[in-house]
């Protein structure tokens, strides 16, 4: 069974501390995502066009932000000060969604928000890498991503219940999401201690071209890989504007992501744990395939079904790729190179996010919700056609060697 125990008791407590700390803001910054395009539709009257550029820009700026603060933390040779500044600003940013009654003032809370998740992004990943053995890696990232997760369905959880105990005040909630953010700065503060890693190499920027040299092929073809993913998956905003076109009541919406993000949690650690037993590219085939079904059931299905399917479907696609590509960059990236090897593959995957979350806009907003989702399956069968292209070519260079 690959819910493996004994893996799970290889995992070291860093690791444990890493996920809170990850639990404590998702749970912050879902209770204001799960209801924020509805505040920017319904409250501020913004189109749907905009909801998905504002999604885009926001989750491309803290992917692409990750670069330099991974190669930072390589070049420093130290990544806490950087996680503990990036939560700090992601902190700090909650308070100004709940007195935000422009769409400019949410636009900057958002952006500062994604400048914290990108600057302790890459650092954080690197550091599970850092004080984790390489048998559990996959393990490791799975239950980091899981606890992760489960703060992403708390955090809307909680906001129906005060969206319903509060007459659908969103100001309210928002209000209550500050507290979990400065629980997580907290307890980085105080609950981790990094490892010792003294750097006995000269320093040097790993940002220049001889550094990147260093990064072999095979971790260049995890970052097209995840590439196309990205393009083949775009915001889960999506999901929420799905549930309301159904008709699912505005307090009840956030539900959606609670499903979703719930069926991510139970499978992270699985199929994470599972990572380390079978072949990385057999298990993301699955994982896409498993989208497009997604895809294929909030397209064509009618109503509640489609959208429950759907949810369920594009859950556990998540559980199966996220931590398993974070551990595909972690095995193929040198150990000195590891924050910026992490940097550079969310660097790429954030300018494929903001494409995909800005067509996906266009797209609902001229053709409707069904082409949308088409479309995305249409990128996950590319995106199969692309893996199976790598695989064979890596096949190729190893006979050749």
């Amino acid at each position: 069974m690959f819910y493996s125990s004994e893996a799970l008791r290889k995992i070291p407590r860093g690791v444990w501390v890493l996920g809170g700390v990850s639990m404590f803001m998702d749970i912050s910054s879902e209770m204001i995502h799960s209801l924020l395009p509805l505040f920017l539709a319904t409250g501020l009257g913004l189109s749907v066009i905009l909801i998905g550029l504002l999604e885009g820009i926001a989750e491309a700026t803290a992917l692409i932000t990750k670069i330099f603060s991974g190669a930072l933390s390589d070049y420093l040779g130290k990544r806490k000060g950087l996680a503990v500044l990036g939560y700090g600003l992601g902190a700090l940013s909650k308070p100004l969604f709940a007195i935000a009654s422009t769409p400019g003032l949410v636009f900057g809370a958002r952006f500062m928000d994604r400048v914290g998740k990108g600057i302790r992004g890459a650092p954080r990943d690197a550091l599970v890498a850092d004080v984790t053995p390489e048998e559990v890696r996959g393990a490791a990232y799975g239950l980091r991503q899981s606890l992760d997760t489960i703060g992403a369905f708390l955090g809307p959880l909680l906001a129906v219940v005060l969206m319903l105990l509060w007459n659908d005040d969103f100001r309210a909630v928002f209000w209550v999401a500050v507290i979990p953010a400065f629980l997580a700065v907290a307890l980085l503060c105080f609950g981790l201690k990094e490892p010792q890693t003294p750097i006995d190499r000269p320093r040097t920027n790993p940002l220049r071209r001889a550094q990147l040299r260093k990064l072999p092929s095979a971790y260049w073809q995890v970052v097209l890989i995840g590439a196309i993913f990205t393009l083949a998956r775009f915001s889960e905003a999506f999901l929420v504007l799905k549930a309301e076109e159904v008709g699912t009541p505005l307090a009840l919406v956030p539900l959606v992501m609670v499903a979703m993000h719930l069926v991510y949690s139970l499978s992270a650690y699985p199929f994470g744990a599972l990572s380390d037993r079978i072949s990385h590219r057999q298990l993301l085939a699955v994982g896409l395939v498993v989208l497009v079904l997604a895809d294929l059931a909030l397209a064509l299905l009618p109503g509640w079904i489609g959208l429950a399917i759907g949810v369920a479907l594009w859950g556990i696609h998540m559980g199966m790729t996220q931590g398993l590509l974070a551990a595909m960059v972690a095995r193929t990236a040198p150990a000195e190179l590891r924050g910026t090897a992490f940097g550079m593959f969310n660097l790429v995957s954030g300018i494929a996010l903001l494409v995909a979350s800005t067509g996906a806009g266009v797209l609902w907003h001229f053709l409707g919700s069904a082409a949308t989702f088409l479309f995305g399956a249409v990128a996950c069968g590319a995106a199969l056609i692309a893996l199976a292209c790598t695989s064979t070519a890596s096949a190729r260079a190893h006979v050749g060697n």
